[in-house]
């Protein structure tokens, strides 16, 4: 009887995660995704988040640092939808933060799924759902 009443749980359980998962992806930007348990670009590029971003709305990383690190660019009209925001640049484009923190790739990822930035200087980090 106890398995019996577990199962419909589990059910529930599970229902519940799948609907977290659907809505959180309904709020992503237009071409991000979650991949491999970390969040991706619209080519399946690994997002990082960076240390040094310590302030909300607003990106340290510049100059020599974008080319090592580019950012997750947004489309200059783009809207805040859940935990994403658009924070504008100093150089007058816009990016995507996710929960207050700027999303970037990194170039030395030559293939969907690399995680090649992942502690690189012990500050940049793979950006999580």
């Amino acid at each position: 009887m106890r398995v019996l009443v577990g199962i419909p749980l589990v059910g529930v359980l599970l229902f519940s995660l799948q609907t977290d998962a659907l809505a959180q992806s309904a709020a992503m930007p237009a071409g991000v995704k979650t991949m491999g348990g970390v969040l991706a670009d619209a080519k399946g590029m690994t997002l990082y988040t960076f240390d040094y971003d310590t302030q909300p709305g607003q990106s340290a990383c510049a100059g020599d640092c974008l080319v090592q690190w580019p950012a997750l660019a947004a489309a200059a009209d783009a809207k805040p939808a859940g935990d994403w925001t658009p924070i504008s640049r100093s150089d007058g484009t816009k990016q995507w933060a996710f929960k207050d923190k700027p999303l970037y790739t990194f170039y030395q990822d030559t293939k969907p799924g690399d995680k090649n930035g992942d502690g690189n200087s012990q500050i940049w980090h793979v950006a999580m759902p």
